[in-house]
């Protein structure tokens, strides 16, 4: 992430280098020189951040380069604000714009001050780089473009639907949507549990989805809840996907206390057969909050929700019905790694010997699986196969399994900078709801 980081504010620093023509000369050889070392510390950056999670010694230094990258920005975006606002002043009077000059003489000294305070840290921490001995090993550096975007591509997808669905959940797609679809007039719901990485929301996606589901349910809604969760949103989302995203629909929502959203989405409903998607629950007071919104108008509607706990699911629904998530079994996820792996022709048998071993390890888990064989597509041969073993390794349990957050981890930190750019973008936007009624 740092790697990231550290690009951006290197490209702040020419953006601001080429902006500010009237820089004084001192100052643009600072900030020049802040540049170019960035530049040289970003180099050793992959090899670092690939470290970190076995060293503290240098997680410690990959989160100081963070900081100062971060810092240089902040400095710059602080000063040009700053500057943009004095010129504004200059053309109200001969006399403001003097004491713009003189606030701009100012914000110059201050801005080389914070300059050469973070030109000591970077001293500092290149000391601390030689002492970690950390140094440039990073042998992908010349990998295509292609190869990382199927990376990206692969790693974020993580399941897709007919895929995952075929490996090992047929008879289970069958099972929920006969439960769904039962003669059973009171609203019930339906909770699939397990542990993350298991397929909870691709399994519900699937039912979701069904044509069946499509044909018995007129009015359908998907909202995500999450650890931190706000009831108001949820209703207000629940809503959008029932009535759409009109301006009126919009202004409307913005006015309304949690009381009002959860009558308002009670009426909608009553007299409607619905089907709603509660995915990610954590706690089960974000159920309670939202049920009663739900009304049981003995209509056959159906809710799903999806959590990693056992009590949120069990006590969903006195009567409902709860589904417990298996993990594959090691034919099942060989079969799933073969079918995401993106050229399974160019598996050699001591690659495939390689591929078994860590496919082992992920005990059954198919995000897991997925993530390895998109994580291992790019590689090209033997050896290259063996490092992303070897790094796996490292991380081990002692119930010699491989943690999900670290393969996540590889595969983020194999991604070139600008990949890595654009995937902590997208980290940015919030979890939309979505299906429509």
């Amino acid at each position: 992430m740092a790697d990231a980081f550290v690009s951006f504010a290197v490209q702040n620093l020419g953006d601001f280098l080429i902006q500010q023509v009237s820089l004084r000369k001192n100052l643009r050889k600072e900030i020049e020189w802040l540049r170019n070392e960035l530049l040289f510390i970003q180099s050793f950056l992959k090899d670092a951040e690939l470290k970190q999670c076995v060293d503290h010694r240098v997680q410690q230094w990959v989160f100081e380069i963070n900081t100062i990258a971060n810092d240089a920005v902040a400095i710059l975006e602080t000063y040009s604000f700053e500057a943009d606002k004095g010129d504004d002043d200059e053309f109200a009077s001969h006399l403001k714009a003097c004491a713009c000059i003189c606030r701009k003489e100012k914000k110059f000294y201050n801005v080389a001050e914070e300059i050469q305070s973070l030109k000591q840290r970077i001293i500092d921490i290149s000391r601390k780089r030689e002492t970690y001995g950390i140094t440039n090993i990073n042998n992908n550096a010349g990998e295509g473009t292609s190869n990382q975007v199927a990376t990206l591509r692969r790693t974020t997808s993580y399941v897709d639907d007919q895929d995952y669905i075929f490996v090992g959940l047929q008879d289970v797609v069958q099972k929920l949507l006969a439960e769904l679809l039962k003669a059973e007039p009171r609203r019930s719901v339906l909770s699939i549990y397990g542990m993350g990485g298991l397929g909870k929301t691709t399994l519900a996606r699937k039912l979701y989805t069904s044509p069946d589901i499509l044909n018995s349910f007129p009015t359908r809604a998907w909202i995500c809840v999450s650890q931190e969760y706000n009831t108001m949103d949820l209703l207000r989302n629940i809503i959008k996907c029932i009535q759409g995203l009109t301006k009126e629909t919009l202004d409307l929502l913005e006015r309304m206390t949690e009381g009002d959203l959860e009558i308002y989405l009670r009426d909608l409903l009553k007299e409607r057969k619905y089907l709603v998607v509660v995915d990610d629950v954590w706690k089960k007071e974000a159920w309670e909050s939202l049920k009663r919104a739900f009304p049981d108008s003995k209509n056959d509607s159906r809710v799903i929700i999806t959590t990693r706990k056992e009590d949120v699911a069990e006590r969903a629904d006195d009567r409902g019905f709860v589904h417990k998530l298996r993990f594959l079994s090691q034919e099942e996820s060989w079969d799933l790694f073969r079918r995401k792996l993106l050229d399974v022709r160019s598996m050699v048998p001591e690659m495939e010997s390689l591929a078994k071993d860590m496919v082992e390890k992920c005990r059954g888990l198919p995000l897991a699986n997925v993530v390895l064989s998109g994580l291992l597509s790019p590689k090209k041969g033997l050896t290259e196969w063996q490092k992303v073993k070897d790094h796996l390794w490292k991380n081990i349990k002692e119930d010699k399994s491989i943690e999900i957050s670290n393969i996540l981890s590889l595969s983020y930190n194999d991604l070139s900078t600008a990949l890595k750019q654009c995937f902590l973008y997208f980290g940015i936007f919030p979890v939309r709801s979505s299906g429509r009624g």
